[in-house]
């Protein structure tokens, strides 16, 4: 695969414990958050085309749609669900699905940083070398695209050049229509798509309010809606109730009184597909569209939205949905998050150096400290203290505490305490056997080329253990899951969703999932113009990962 006949380079996955990567990350949506509102585009869009999309009108009176999330991170994985989405058809369980006339992207299109060379690389590069012409005998199918929070990341500069394009908008055999971050659609069988663009949870803006309120007034009482959100909030909600109150906001000031039923919630953000419902609505998470897999067992057994716990008062009726399905299963789940203890260090050899660093630093103080004999004060010397107060403090901001008003406010600090000082008492232990070994009685600098060459990788990797004993536990009790799972970029288990509507209506929803993604490609050099750049050199098995969803 060389990057200059494809035209962009393929990109290993995102190493999210990587230290440059944890800081520049953390930085950035530090800033987002402090000065998103001073940078929030969505103001500006005010002064862009605001006319709702009509796709209702195709010649059998049905459509296919596709949905997928979390796409733009290794190459594997997101050309792997790129080259799915691009083939003609799929064959699943004997039936037939055919490509999606439209393509929904409901967020995070790229990783771990919004910016040009991110998202050529990372998901126009792939997307386009899946489908590089649209097919001489069909319409090109079109893409709609909905920010998440990474690409928010640039206060959405990128994500407006590339989807947002006056003229001539394409990715591939997509062409894009879009003119602003969000949209609505007009969808054959009485069906619309409303898709809502939140900037990191923020409020709805004015202009966003204004241009569904203008699409809303053609939505009659006889048709049913599909919401696009960038976040599941129903399952965030659980932790936060606060969180789903823009989208009970819209659904209730703007979709309901339409008197249109809001019939199904679909969001990606949660890398893993998982699916509640009642007899009136589906809500659905389907983020497998490359990033790295997160785990599914924590997933409450069933949800109450909008939570009763909210400050609104005039919320939508609180409802509760079931559980119905999650992939990868509860127990596929359990089993990979194991996997920690290996692939932590193996995927992230940048955070095994900086947890030795940090230990051979802390033990050579405390070293020194117990080697000049003396009160206990001596213990207390700056090098050690300033290492002890970093060690700690990293570790609670690894635990990542919430606002004190929220739940397990306090259950954060304490497993973000307790993880600091185990990792304290690797340095103590450290300390002891340092000052046992006849090593620390050298002449210098025997002491500290020891130290460097011995000591810092043995502490990295322990400490790393350590660290991977302290994921496994706190995740079962909801702390730091994400990271549980983001430290192993598992690659595999992947999902997206096939949407067929109807002449009379009906809506079936088609999640598809993928097992294992392809490592090894091939070249089609021979190819027709739209056919795939590189194809699997094995057969990528899809497969239904429940009986399709049928909403009528």
């Amino acid at each position: 695969m060389d990057p200059k006949e494809l035209g962009f380079t393929p990109q290993r996955p995102v190493g999210w414990l990587a230290p440059l990567l944890l800081l520049s990350t953390g930085l950035r949506t530090l800033l987002a958050i402090l000065f998103g509102a001073y940078l929030d585009k969505r103001e500006l869009q005010n002064s862009l085309d605001a006319a709702w999309f009509d796709h209702s009108a195709t010649p059998d009176g049905e459509m296919w749609l596709d949905y997928v999330a979390d796409l733009g991170d290794g190459f594997h994985a997101t050309y792997s669900v790129a080259w799915l989405l691009a083939q003609d058809r799929l064959t699943i369980d004997g039936v037939e699905l055919p490509r999606g006339q439209v393509l929904l992207m409901g967020g995070d299109q790229v990783y771990p940083l919004a910016s040009g060379d991110g998202y050529e690389s990372r998901m126009k590069g792939p997307y386009r070398a899946a489908l590089p012409e649209p097919p001489a005998d069909q319409p090109p199918p079109t893409l709609f695209a909905l920010p998440g929070n990474h690409d928010w990341y640039d206060g959405l500069t990128a994500f407006l050049r590339l989807f947002a394009r006056r003229k001539d908008g394409h990715i591939g055999g997509w062409r894009t229509a879009q003119r602003r971050s969000y949209f609505a659609i007009k969808l054959p069988g009485d069906w619309w798509l409303f898709a809502m663009d939140e900037q990191f949870g923020a409020y709805i803006d004015d202009p966003q309010l204004l241009y569904f309120e203008e699409a809303a007034k053609n939505v009659t009482p006889q048709d049913r809606i599909i919401l696009m959100t960038p976040s599941p909030k129903w399952v965030k909600a659980a932790e936060d109730p606060a969180t789903y109150d823009a989208i009970d906001y819209l659904i209730r000031t703007i979709l309901v009184p339409t008197g249109a039923d809001v019939r199904v919630l679909v969001s990606g953000d949660l890398h893993h597909y998982a699916r509640y419902s009642d007899e009136q609505r589906e809500l659905i998470t389907c983020g497998g569209g490359g990033a790295y897999l997160l785990a599914t067992h924590q997933l409450p057994e069933q949800l109450t939205v909008p939570p009763e716990e909210t400050l609104t008062r005039s919320k939508s009726d609180s409802r509760t949905y079931p559980l119905r399905s999650r992939f990868p299963d509860k127990a596929t789940s359990k089993r990979l998050s194991w996997g920690v203890f290996h692939r932590v260090p193996t995927r992230n050899p940048g955070f095994v150096t900086m947890l030795g660093l940090l230990q051979m630093l802390t033990m050579l103080a405390m070293a020194g400290s117990a080697s000049q004999g003396g009160n206990i004060q001596r213990l207390f010397t700056i090098p050690l203290s300033v290492m002890v107060v970093i060690i700690m403090a990293g570790a609670v901001m690894f635990a990542k505490p919430p606002g004190a008003t929220l739940t397990h406010h306090a259950r954060h600090w304490l497993f973000g305490l307790g993880h600091g000082f185990a990792q304290i008492g690797l340095a103590v232990l450290g300390a002891w056997a340092w000052l046992n070994l006849p090593v620390h009685d050298w002449a210098w600098p025997g002491p500290l080329v020891v130290a460097i060459v011995i000591y810092w990788p043995v502490s990295g990797f322990v400490s790393t253990q350590l660290c991977a004993l302290y994921l496994l536990i706190a995740g079962q009790f909801d702390i730091n899951v994400n990271e549980l799972f983001a430290g192993q970029s598992i690659e595999d288990v992947k999902s997206f969703l096939r949407l067929h509507i109807t002449a009379d209506g009906t809506l079936t929803i088609h999640p598809i999932g993928i097992d294992k993604i392809c490592r090894n490609w091939v070249p089609d050099p021979d190819g027709e113009a739209h056919s795939s750049w590189l194809r699997p050199d094995t057969p990528l098995v899809v497969h239904h990962i429940e009986p399709p969803i049928v909403v009528r």
